[in-house]
């Protein structure tokens, strides 16, 4: 099976994740996408959501999606978790699967940046979404890293989960930039708000 991996923190899930998901799965005929909440370490948590909120806030998101899946193997690893560490332990568990990372384009550029990147390029493929405003040149990267980055077209949709939380801070509504069931779950937990929440 080809599967495109979708990492992120997802704090909140918004239609704009689901849009780059979903254009990498139609332009490479991907069978699944897993989606794979990432841990936050808790200096990072005091304005936004628990791993528990995040993972349950993007299961919400993928109802309803055939091909659609989530991962909670780095919420429940904790810590830092490194892409390489995640990838090594989902190839030894599914040998025979094909994977794809998906990111958005304007993060290609700094693949190189990864962490052992020379390994990862060798497990994987990238598949970079274009986003709004975003202009990407492979020959930019090594070659070792441009030969495995495939590219992918999304509609021109410029949300982000900074503006949704600002947005709620703010008490200003953000219905229809997320699912419905992930506004619902916002709305019901509180998540947000004007006011500060202790999540640790």
């Amino acid at each position: 099976m080809k599967i495109g991996i979708m990492g992120g923190t997802f704090d909140p899930p918004h239609i704009g994740h689901l849009l780059v998901a979903e254009a990498a799965r139609d332009a490479y005929s991907l069978d699944e996408v897993w989606f794979m909440p990432s841990h936050i370490p808790p200096h990072k948590q005091a304005a936004g959501a628990t791993g528990a909120e995040r993972l349950a806030m993007t299961e919400a998101a993928l109802a309803g999606h055939p091909a659609f899946r989530i991962l909670d193997v780095e919420i429940r690893k904790g810590g830092v978790s490194y892409t390489i560490d995640t990838v090594r332990g989902l190839q030894d568990l599914h040998p025979a699967h094909d994977f794809f990372f998906i990111i958005g384009a304007d993060m290609v550029e700094y693949l190189p940046k990864w962490r052992e990147i020379n390994e990862l390029a060798e497990r994987l493929t990238f598949i970079g979404v274009g986003r709004p405003g975003t202009l990407l040149d492979l020959a930019q990267l090594p070659d070792y890293i441009a030969s495995k980055v495939l590219l992918a077209d999304m509609p021109l949709v410029d949300i982000s989960s900074t503006v949704i939380r600002q947005r709620r801070a703010e008490g200003k509504s953000i219905r229809y930039m997320v699912p419905d069931a992930v506004l619902e779950f916002v709305q019901r937990s509180g998540l947000y708000g004007l006011q500060p929440r202790s999540v640790n």
